[in-house]
């Protein structure tokens, strides 16, 4: 079977990204040949005998720069593999610069054939190699890290929830948490009752209709108290506005902060 996404990550700590990669639900699609994926240390395409990957940036300042010539000879060798491959794929750079990743951006992704993704480190890369190389930046919030590479791993795991074959039940993947534009909502399993407290009646009802009007009400319920931005942004439904109307006479409002 082929694989149905090839991933070329550019990051001076390869370990670190295949060490993550061998492991949970990303680890089985990466195992079961669903997602193929290759790392090339920039570190490896340096002309120096230090291996040198970066220095001081012009105009002063502290830290250091990633250069643009070890980054782009990997990026080059990542494109060869691509292209060996027959894909045509997007470089994208994990940067607190780019588009807030979300899960209309992870199903787009999960549509394409190929990701290069660079992981920057230091004070970030020369902004020439972003200009000459990279398609497009993506950011996994508002903070910064030591470097691209958590959030390489990040978009990696998003993606592979979406490649059929990765999840034991496809149907998990239709019901998580901003598929919809919602918030999860509360999950329980056995026992039925125990010191931490019941199980609601509802799940143990065998009603299938009043099962889902819970989990949809319970469901705007969270997003309510802890996104209401994801409402404002919604077109909702008759049965939401109910849902919603009802929650709104008990006086629900938003968590502070």
């Amino acid at each position: 079977m082929s694989a149905r996404l090839w991933a070329g990550i550019v990051t001076l700590f390869p370990d670190l990204v295949t060490g993550s990669a061998a492991a949970g639900v990303l680890g089985r699609a990466v195992e079961q040949g669903i997602i193929d994926l290759d790392v090339f240390n920039p570190r490896d395409f340096a002309r120096d005998r230090h291996r040198t990957v970066d220095d001081r940036p012009y105009g002063g300042g502290p830290g250091m720069v990633m250069q643009v010539e070890p980054l782009q000879a990997a990026l080059q060798a990542a494109k060869d593999a691509a292209t060996r491959r027959g894909l045509d794929v997007p470089v994208i750079y994990l940067s607190p610069q780019g588009r807030r990743l979300n899960q209309q951006i992870v199903h787009d992704l999960s549509r394409r054939p190929g990701l290069i993704l660079l992981c920057g480190r230091y004070e970030g890369v020369d902004e020439r190699l972003l200009l000459a190389e990279v398609d497009e930046q993506l950011s996994i919030g508002d903070y910064v890290l030591t470097g691209g590479e958590l959030p390489a791993l990040v978009v990696l795991d998003t993606v592979s929830r979406h490649l059929p074959g990765t999840l034991g039940n496809s149907a998990s993947a239709l019901e998580e948490s901003h598929l919809d534009g919602l918030l999860d909502y509360p999950h329980y399993t056995r026992p039925e009752n125990c010191a931490a407290g019941s199980v609601p009646e509802v799940l143990i009802s065998g009603d299938h209709s009043a099962i889902q009007r819970w989990r949809l009400r319970e469901s705007l319920k969270r997003t309510w108290i802890h996104r209401p931005d994801l409402l404002s942004s919604r077109s909702l439904t008759e049965t939401e506005r109910l849902l919603l109307a009802e929650l709104f006479a008990e006086e629900l409002k938003p968590a502070a902060g």
